[in-house]
């Protein structure tokens, strides 16, 4: 089964005995193939689009956990945003953590974000500290 150059399937046939396939045996065959080939299509265009849908959730729900642990590390450690973010992405790294964890546990309060700059080499001091 084919649509243009792409195969997308096959159709076995299965008889009782031997003999050459007629006409009417070949023409029911590609009825069916090319019926199947229909379904099948149809199958994947109803799935791309959910699946799509899916992804695009997912990463949206992501972002949001993302810039909620900014935040709560930006107004608790007196940083911008930008800095909370690479304060959380050190951290992880430093520690071996997966950043979604880290991301979690910001949020669930498990991990204080005063300890996200106190990271082993994160090299990081908070903005107020700086000195001119």
């Amino acid at each position: 089964m084919r649509l243009r150059k792409e195969t997308i399937g096959a159709l076995n046939l299965f008889r009782t005995h031997e003999d050459q396939l007629g006409e009417a045996d070949l023409n029911a065959a590609q009825s069916l193939a090319d019926l199947a080939s229909i379904v099948i299509l149809h199958h994947r265009a109803d799935l791309d689009p959910r699946a799509l849908n899916d992804q695009l959730t997912r990463a949206l729900n992501s972002r949001l956990v993302i810039e909620q642990a900014k935040g709560i590390i930006a107004e608790n450690s007196r940083v911008e945003m930008v800095e909370a973010f690479s304060l959380l992405r050190t951290y992880a790294r430093n520690n071996s953590r997966l950043r979604s964890d880290v991301v979690r546990d910001v949020i669930d309060g498990a991990l204080r974000p005063e300890s996200l700059s106190l990271a082993p080499g994160s090299g990081y001091r908070r903005s107020r500290d700086v000195s001119g």
